[in-house]
């Protein structure tokens, strides 16, 4: 290096040496010091330069970023948009640090995320979601049979994990996609892109869709954001948030989807679930009385919703439906969703619960593809779900059950949901109140 160049790297460094929030290392990724006109190989560092709050910087073309320290200022150009996406993304959540926290930040628990993202990280879990041929094979066939929606489109794929729903929209004729995934999977994506010869058409970014930023706006979404009962992790709220990178006649895969509600007979679960408080009924559990606490273990269990699948002939009157169109809806709108219900009872008998499952639609310009985890359906990862009433309740048949399920969404990226039904003929009332964190997988 000339002595020019040493003085100026030097004078970057010592530019704002008390700002301590972040020290940030160019050269994680390779890079060109345009200004210098230097060039190193990967994971050598050329840079050293404090970032803060108040570090001002810009975006210059496509894949360069201007840093302006003190007096001094760096142009910095990147080989490749995914390069430039990664350290510009990092660039503003290092900034952003002292700022408003993004809006998933604000409707999460941090615990929760840490815990969500390992959990999603592990290449065993995207295993298994990948496994499901159900749920991987609808998705093939709904990008693959509207491949005119894709063709030369540019798309986003929000919660990417493995990638396997960007590849499929390559495989369609996608011009360019940004996968974005805020786990540590992200950088297996990256691997599988690379290894595969498709960097130049698939750009992973690692963060969260409500955090990162995007060099124009897309013509498709892709994501698969459901959960058990359809809301749980509250994933849709990214999907809905990743709006605002697309385009107003832009699509949505999925469109839109329906949860379904039934009542149900299930004399057998409800007493195998209410058993299981019997061992705090011990009163000589190694010299210690346990039975005071069976009530609260009681009251705990039935707090559980039941992930499981059933036969169809345990249903006691024909489904309710609530749809939510991903196309329409906004984020707000699944803070707090109300489903109300009227069930005309098709069977005498005693009701235990109510059963749940979902459907969603991917709606293109050529066909609609659904997916379905509805009881008479092969069985995917997301099985069915079931909350029992805390007291069965007897309807004859011909009798209307009416009431309503609360869905209220929490900080620990789940819903506390409360049921509230009764058999109008008799006025016999029941309810319960769940949470949808801490199901019971039978």
């Amino acid at each position: 290096f000339s002595p020019w160049i040493i003085k100026l790297l030097q004078a970057f460094w010592e530019a704002d040496r008390e700002n301590t929030s972040l020290k940030l290392l160019i050269g994680l990724v390779p890079i060109y010091a345009l200004c210098a006109k230097l060039c190193h190989t990967d994971g050598v560092c050329v840079f050293k330069c404090l970032v803060n709050k108040d570090t001002e910087y810009c975006r210059v073309g496509k894949e360069s970023v201007l840093i302006t320290l003190g007096y001094n200022s760096a142009l910095l150009q990147f080989r490749s948009h995914s390069e430039y996406s990664t350290f510009s993304n990092a660039l503003k959540n290092c900034r952003n640090q002292h700022k408003e926290h993004s809006v998933f930040s604000q409707r999460t628990e941090e615990s929760s995320a840490a815990q969500y993202f390992q959990f999603y990280g592990c290449l065993s879990q995207q295993q298994n979601m990948m496994q499901d041929f159900v749920r991987t094979a609808t998705y093939h066939r709904a990008i693959l049979q509207n491949h005119i929606d894709f063709k030369d489109k540019v798309v986003l794929d929000v919660g990417c994990g493995s990638g396997i729903l960007s590849f499929f929209a390559v495989q369609a004729g996608a011009r360019k996609v940004y996968a974005v995934e805020a786990s540590s999977v992200a950088k297996y994506a990256e691997i599988l892109v690379q290894s595969n010869n498709l960097s130049d058409k698939i750009s992973v970014l690692s963060g969260k869709i409500e955090e990162i930023s995007l060099p124009e706006n897309v013509d498709v979404i892709v994501s698969e954001p459901m959960g058990y009962m359809l809301f749980n992790e509250r994933m849709l709220e990214s999907y809905l948030h990743s709006k605002k990178w697309l385009k107003s006649n832009g699509m949505m895969f999925p469109t839109f989807s329906d949860i379904h509600l039934a009542p149900f007979s299930d004399e057998q679960l409800y007493m195998e679930h209410y058993s299981r408080a019997n061992f705090w009924y011990q009163q000589c559990f190694y010299g210690v009385n346990l039975s005071s606490l069976r009530n609260a273990a009681v009251d705990e269990y039935f707090r559980q919703p039941i992930v499981d699948t059933f036969d169809i002939r345990i249903l006691m009157a024909r489904t309710v439906k609530y749809t939510v169109n991903f196309t329409e809806a906004a984020e707000e709108d699944l803070y707090r969703v109300e489903i109300p219900f009227v069930f005309q009872v098709m069977q005498s008998g005693l009701i235990h619960g109510l059963a749940f499952w979902f459907d969603v639609a991917f709606v293109g310009s050529l066909v609609t593809v659904w997916l379905s985890t509805a009881p008479t359906e092969p069985l995917t990862h997301w099985y069915q779900v079931r909350c029992l009433l805390q007291t069965p309740l007897f309807a004859k048949e011909g009798e209307t059950l009416s009431g309503k399920v609360l869905f209220v969404a929490n900080k620990r990226q789940s819903y506390d949901i409360q049921i509230v039904a009764v058999v109008e003929e008799t006025g016999f009332k029941s309810g319960n109140v769940l949470d949808l964190k801490n199901p019971f997988f039978r």
